[in-house]
């Protein structure tokens, strides 16, 4: 008793058509809410340079310590320990504030408690930042 529906057997389609306006009226608003590139690109033009003073401001200060007898010296002048503080702090005086960096130079085996004698008496003369050499790595 089974019946047969006509002749032809149709299957049921699915309508495209309201699908891909959908996708296009999705398109379109992400196309529209999507950020846009710049265009052009800001220049920055260098400011003209400060007046040089009567020291380097832009040469380096370092505080080495002898790997022997860990004797001091700034830029390879040696000196004690009171004539260095009183040299750097003239030197970090004459300089402006973004140029008062100092570099400090220790041996390998130097002890830890010279080393921070050394950045504290750099911080005092008013050194900003202080910092650390290493010439290798080694173990």
């Amino acid at each position: 008793m089974s019946q047969r529906y006509g002749g032809s057997h149709s299957r049921p389609e699915i309508n495209l058509t309201p699908l891909i306006d959908v996708l296009l009226v999705l398109l379109i608003i992400f196309m529209v809410i999507s950020p846009v590139p710049p265009r052009q690109f800001e220049a920055k033009v260098p400011s003209t340079p400060p007046m040089e003073t009567e020291s380097d401001p832009k040469g380096t200060l370092v505080v080495s310590m002898a790997a022997g007898s860990l004797e001091l010296s700034l830029n390879g002048h040696p000196m004690q320990v009171d004539e260095l503080a009183t040299r750097l702090a003239d030197e970090l005086n004459k300089r402006p504030a973004e140029f008062r960096a100092v570099f400090i130079r220790a041996p390998k085996r130097a002890l830890y408690r010279e080393v921070i004698r050394i950045v504290d008496l750099a911080k005092g003369a008013g050194a900003d930042p202080t910092g650390l050499l290493i010439d290798y790595l080694e173990d």
